[in-house]
């Protein structure tokens, strides 16, 4: 019996152990699973753990890659700021620190600071290193004390941000103060990189600008930041439980940032400030009251050779407004939530390029597409006639569609119609073409399409879809009515024309480059199709330079010397009236390209809703192309071909003469073409007028040559030459005694004078140049 017993109690002891050993094998197997987890799958993930808290990251901040126009100047760059940073634990550390040294046991170490500011207004007397740290960083970083303070209560944090981008100057007295305190564990700096803006607001809309993170918004900045930004380094440091750092063996690990690649833009920086003082220019003249925006792109490559609008900002200082804005603004009470509205509406609409995001419509502009189709087709030539009853009739539509001059041009060739603008004749052309063949150079002239021009934000244009496209629309869209588009699209089919009939991408960007300059990426002109013959081209050219140099719409862009192909347009908001609800807005434009016998360049400005009296093209935008062509295509070495009639109207540099003799100057100004008169009787010329240098009308010019010590100068009051031409007032200044010189429309016999310098009663001496600027004011498009 206790034997059997036994056995039993042996049976149940053995199988316990067993249980035992199984369960102690199965938690040995689960642990050795888990090591293996921790040690092979998961060992990356605990060694972030671990080193995450033996370690701390300073983020090493790359350099923006620069910006530059074609030449090489540079628009964009980058300048050292600071930002400067507490060690709140740091800080804790040395209260500690200063509270045992001034304890009852310690008197002998007392701890004091003493700091006053320059102006004797702010003070700290005490012995906490944290409120001198907040009063002083407070006081010259112009942050709030009690922002500092919550910062400085982070005792757990090494890092903390007071500022950033803290100017050099103002560094170096935070630099003056840690030192003078021994606070070096407890305040610091970190260089990093402010962008900076040499040219201010030179191609504001193109470049763009960053945020205060230093990301690119709007233009270049914002399509090309992958490039710009480049990648962050860091350093990594080693420390202990109690935040000490760990010795040597544990070394510092460095991983270098990379700064970013250089962008080279197509912007010529001659040529974008040329375009800026003519919008500028008209902006005033004309009272725009939405702006004004043009364009220059280059026919072979299709490159941006400027873009801007106007009133534009301050790149370094983007968040101001401009006058006009800030005249809304004060209409409203700061503070409010209006207020604030207010100003966020104007602003964004401060920073849209007009260029590439507003739409508008092309009208008379876009005549120069629908001749081009009719000619591709055949369907026409420029002797074709057309009759301009005054209106014309179309199918679909009960009402007169009118021309701009209602008794209508009689029956006249189409080149003559062209020129003058002659809606009936455009809508007549454009249904010989057709609508199924209209439309599809309506398309091919990318006007239902974007661009795709690398910037930012562009829109596409509203026009009606092919399914609808009905006879009416075909009439109005043949002189560009009823759609709207914006001016990079209007610009792109203008250029189509003037590269020989290719339709060519328009680009802000040439190339980018590393440090090294080696190109990491560069622009090809991108020819997407040709649209008409360049024969066709050729034609279309050489009426629309006929017309300016004559007698057409776009006169006002005329250029003495250079062969200049333009149109102009005026379009209305029927959208949108004036306060009395009766008046519609205009938008006037001139589109141009030169030399019209081998392009080079085209170029577009828009006047959006001019509100100083004329509101046509021809007169708030073709004036301000000629002149911009007059600088530009002179810079561009492109040679004045003078005709005849030009060479007749030539101005002139008078010369030196004074110290000569009287006989020797009488003969180098008659070889010359200019006249002379010699008052006084001595051997050498002591005094002439006009002076030395100059420029006056050489026809009928005449120079005042004084010998002797006591010749009496003669004096003349200057006539009032405002609104009559160049042919009256030349005569009226010969009898006066005074020499012209003529800018603006020399070409044609209708220009009238709009300026006139000196002033019109002013006392000025025999022989002064008095000079007027011309314009035709007639104001058709």
């Amino acid at each position: 019996m206790s034997k059997t017993v036994n056995n039993r109690t042996d049976r149940k002891t053995y199988r316990r152990i067993m249980v035992f050993f199984c369960l102690f094998i199965a938690a040995g197997m689960i642990i050795v699973g888990r090591l293996v987890k921790y040690q092979l799958k998961d060992y990356e993930y605990y060694q972030s753990q671990v080193l995450s808290q033996l370690t701390s990251e300073t983020l090493m901040t790359p350099r923006r890659g620069e910006i530059t126009d074609t030449n090489g100047v540079i628009l964009a760059t980058n300048k050292t700021v600071y930002n400067v940073i507490i060690s709140p634990f740091h800080i804790a550390k040395l209260n500690g620190e200063n509270e045992k040294l001034n304890s009852d046991d310690n008197k002998d170490n007392d701890v004091r600071y003493e700091w006053v500011s320059e102006d004797g207004k702010v003070s700290y007397t005490g012995a906490r290193a944290d409120e001198l740290i907040a009063t002083y960083l407070s006081y010259t970083l112009e942050v709030d004390r009690a922002e500092i303070m919550e910062r400085i209560g982070r005792t757990n944090r090494q890092y903390e941000v007071v500022k950033k981008n803290v100017e050099e100057v103002v560094n170096n007295r935070v630099k003056e103060f840690i030192k003078d305190f021994d606070l070096r564990d407890q305040i610091y700096d970190q260089a990093s990189n402010k962008r900076y803006y040499p040219y201010g607001s030179l191609a504001s809309h193109v470049i763009g600008f960053t945020n205060s993170e230093g990301v690119g918004r709007d233009g270049i900045e914002a399509y090309y930041n992958n490039y710009l930004e480049g990648k962050s380094g860091k350093y990594i440091l080693a420390h202990d439980a109690k935040n000490d750092e760990l010795s040597f063996e544990y070394e510092t690990t460095y991983i270098p940032e990379e700064n970013g690649y250089r962008v080279v833009s197509t912007i010529d920086k001659y040529i974008q400030s040329a375009l800026e003082n003519q919008l500028r220019q008209t902006y005033h003249d004309s009272m725009a009251g939405n702006r004004v925006t043009g364009i220059v792109l280059d026919v072979e490559t299709a490159g941006v050779l400027a873009m801007a609008t106007y009133p534009d900002f301050d790149l370094n200082s983007p968040y101001t407004l401009d006058e006009a804005s800030l005249e809304v603004l004060s209409k409203y009470t700061e503070g409010t939530e209006e207020y604030n509205d207010k100003f966020s509406e104007l602003l964004y609409t401060l920073w849209k390029n007009k260029a590439i995001t507003e739409l508008y419509k092309p009208v008379s502009t876009f005549k120069i597409m629908t001749t081009a189709m009719a000619l591709e087709e055949r369907v026409i030539t420029f002797d074709t006639p057309f009759n301009c009853p005054g209106y014309w009739m179309v199918d679909g539509w009960s009402k007169p569609i009118y021309c701009h001059d209602h008794a209508g041009h009689g029956t006249l060739p189409y080149r003559y119609g062209l020129q003058q603008s002659c809606n009936p004749a455009l809508m007549q052309v454009a249904a010989l073409v057709g609508k199924e063949r209209f439309y599809n150079y309506f398309e091919a002239f990318g006007y239902t399409s974007v661009t795709g021009i690398d910037l930012p934000g562009e829109t596409g244009g509203i026009v009606n879809a092919r399914e609808g496209f009905s006879g009416v629309n075909l009439a109005v869209y043949s002189f560009g009515q009823t759609f709207k588009t914006t001016p990079i699209q209007q610009l792109s089919a203008i250029t189509t024309i003037a590269s020989g009939g290719y339709y060519k991408t328009p680009h802000v960007l040439k190339e980018i480059v590393d440090e090294n300059g080696t190109v990491i990426k560069s622009f090809d002109t991108d020819v997407k199709r040709q649209v008409i013959s360049t024969e066709v081209c050729k034609e279309i050219a050489a009426v629309l330079e006929d017309g300016v140099s004559h007698d057409g719409g776009a006169k006002n862009a005329y250029v003495k010397g250079y062969k200049v192909a333009a149109k102009t347009g005026t379009s209305e908001k029927r959208d949108k009236f004036d306060e009395n609800g009766n008046k519609s807005y205009r938008v006037g434009s001139c589109a141009a390209f030169a030399p019209a016998d081998d392009p080079k360049i085209a170029a577009i400005i828009i006047v959006d809703e001019p509100m100083n009296g004329a509101v046509y093209g021809s007169v708030v935008a073709a004036p301000y192309i000629s002149n911009l062509l007059s600088d530009v295509l002179p810079y561009l070495g492109i040679e004045q071909q003078y005709t005849p009639e030009d060479l007749a109207t030539l101005d002139i540099s008078v010369s030196d003469y004074v110290g000569g003799s009287p006989d020797a100057a009488r003969d180098d100004l008659l070889l010359n073409g200019l006249s002379c008169e010699i008052i006084g009787d001595g051997s050498v010329i002591t005094g002439q007028f006009p002076a030395a240098g100059s420029t006056m009308r050489k026809e009928n010019g005449r120079v005042i040559l004084y010998c002797g010590t006591e010749t009496e100068r003669q004096y003349t009051t200057v006539p009032d030459l405002m609104y009559k031409t160049a042919e009256a007032s030349n005569m009226i200044l010969l009898n006066s005694g005074l020499n012209v010189k003529i800018t603006g429309a020399t070409n044609g016999s209708s220009a009238t004078v709009i300026n006139q310098y000196p002033a019109a009663g002013e006392s000025v001496e025999i022989g002064a140049v008095v000079e007027i600027e011309l314009r035709h004011m007639d104001g058709t498009d």
